[in-house]
């Protein structure tokens, strides 16, 4: 999708369909009532006779309307607030995305912007615009025999006045490559895991460094693993005949000496649980477990496609959780890299023992600030189910950097409590510390068993279990979230 940003007389605009914003009452926005007296009140004569009532996302579509050069006028109900809420102008666009996905002119031009929203300024609602209508776009039907129609729309014009063009230019920008790393961490969510498995998202890795020259990807293998002491690490993998990958991005837009930051994903390209197997309704859905690893490839993307003035080092703990006779056992003692032992009672607990050792890993790079994003428990989902994503961390000022960075995002985290009581939880007579702390707070106890390993860093944990897919029916798949929230956390890194 093109995106351009021109400054024109709505009503004089040579376009397929032109895009207008109506109230709740009957109230026309500045462009709707340009357009209104160019064909002589067309637009009220149709509104008196309540043929569209304004409420939000409620549509009408016209043809031929006089005096207009646009070939059709969409009128799009915006409700009756004088600033909407994120929700309310997402459920705007998405609604005029649907009806433009179904016509046959290549082109629209929108009027969208001058609809104000709470908390955002022309910059932040542009980028939102363009983050909703190009992830509206997205189609994952690669293994489909028969394709998906190609819509016909092809560029969205996006009419501001003259002195609003610098500033929708540059949310235009940051939107698209927020949507196109979104698209990256949905496809690979999406991906079957016969294909989508450690090498493979290695290969990724090292496709998107061929592209820009200032990141730099090695991969670490099985045999490096094993020198570096990832015992925890290694633990999930030797069931599988999928062989482990630690997968290191370096990205260096920032000043030479600048310390960087750190983004930790989970890669379990699949998890059956081991031998703690899970049960086999849904199951099928556990290729999404590495969706914390597919976010921070995403952010990757937007990173390099904006080359944003800042430093960061992306970190993928990937591997596949198999029962087999070579499977690690509930029972089964590991060291991890830092020299910790675990107790390993049950295997389908994978998640924070590929973890704990990258972030023990992460320690090398000096960062800032660390953030790992996981899929890590059904707790989260059960505590805040598929909105919001949980977050736990060491560092008040960095919880309170990314709680920001999410309300601005339109991706929101909520905070959860890392009490020194939960760690008691984790306590085993055989051990240093237990790999699960039983059926009470686990999204808590997870995070605690994370802790153990992050002393030395500013630290903070995003549980994506509920956000990053969404289960069951025919909307079933990868979200692409929180690669808007991560991407703003960098943002706002490099002011």
């Amino acid at each position: 999708m093109q995106f351009l940003v021109k400054s024109a007389r709505p009503e004089a605009l040579k376009t397929a369909t032109l895009v207008l914003a109506v109230g709740e009452g009957r109230k026309l926005g500045a462009a709707a009532r340009a357009v209104d007296a160019a064909s002589e009140g067309a637009l009220s004569v149709l509104l008196k006779r309540g043929d569209l009532a304004g409420k939000p996302g409620q549509t009408l579509l016209l043809h031929n309307l006089p005096g207009i050069k646009a070939e059709r006028v969409l009128l799009v109900g915006c409700g009756k607030e004088r600033e909407l809420s994120d929700r309310n102008y997402r459920k705007v666009v998405s609604a005029a995305l649907a009806v433009l996905k179904t016509l046959g002119g290549s082109d629209a031009a929108l009027t969208l912007g001058e609809l104000m929203v709470q908390g955002r300024d022309l910059y932040a609602r542009t980028r939102l615009l363009v983050e909703v209508l190009a992830d509206g776009r997205y189609l994952f039907d690669r293994f489909k025999s028969e394709k998906a129609d190609t819509p016909a729309l092809k560029k969205i014009t996006l009419l501001v006045e003259e002195t609003e063009i610098a500033e929708t230019e540059r949310g235009a920008a940051h939107g698209q490559a927020i949507a196109s790393g979104m698209a990256l961490t949905r496809d690979l969510g999406n991906l079957p895991p016969n294909l989508c498995h450690p090498s493979f998202l290695a290969d990724e890795a090292r496709a998107l460094a061929k592209q820009y020259k200032n990141l730099k990807v090695e991969v670490l293998d099985e045999k490096k693993l094993k020198e570096l002491g990832m015992g925890a690490f290694l633990a999930v993998a030797q069931g599988s005949e999928q062989p482990p990958r630690l997968i290191v991005l370096e990205y260096k837009g920032g000043k030479k000496d600048e310390q960087p930051f750190a983004l930790v994903g989970k890669g379990i390209t699949f998890d059956t649980g081991g031998i703690s197997l899970k049960p086999g309704a849904g199951m099928d859905e556990m290729k999404y477990d590495m969706c914390g690893a597919a976010s921070v490839l995403g952010t990757f993307r937007a990173l390099v496609e904006l080359q944003l003035p800042i430093n960061v080092v992306g970190l993928l703990a990937c591997a596949e959780n198999m029962p087999s006779g070579g499977a690690t056992r509930p029972g089964d003692i590991v060291t991890t890299m830092s020299g910790q032992t675990v107790e390993i009672l049950n295997t389908d607990a994978e998640g924070r023992l590929v973890l704990c050792d990258t972030l023990t890993y992460a320690e090398r790079f000096k960062p800032q600030a660390v953030i790992d994003i996981a899929t890590l428990t059904g707790a989260c989902i059960v505590a805040l189910g598929s909105h919001t994503s949980g977050l736990l961390g060491n560092h008040d000022a960095l919880i309170k950097q990314i709680l920001k960075a999410g309300e601005h995002a339109g991706d929101r985290a909520w905070q959860l409590p890392l009490f020194d009581e939960y760690q008691e939880q984790l306590d085993s007579p055989f051990a240093d510390i237990a790999n699960i702390g039983g059926p009470k707070a686990g999204t808590i106890t997870a995070a605690c068993f994370l802790s153990r390993f992050a002393k030395k860093l500013h630290w903070a944990h995003l549980d994506i279990a509920g956000t990053a897919w969404i289960s069951g029916g025919k909307d079933k798949g990868a979200t692409g979230r929180p690669v808007p929230l991560l991407t703003q956390y960098l943002l706002e890194r490099c002011k």
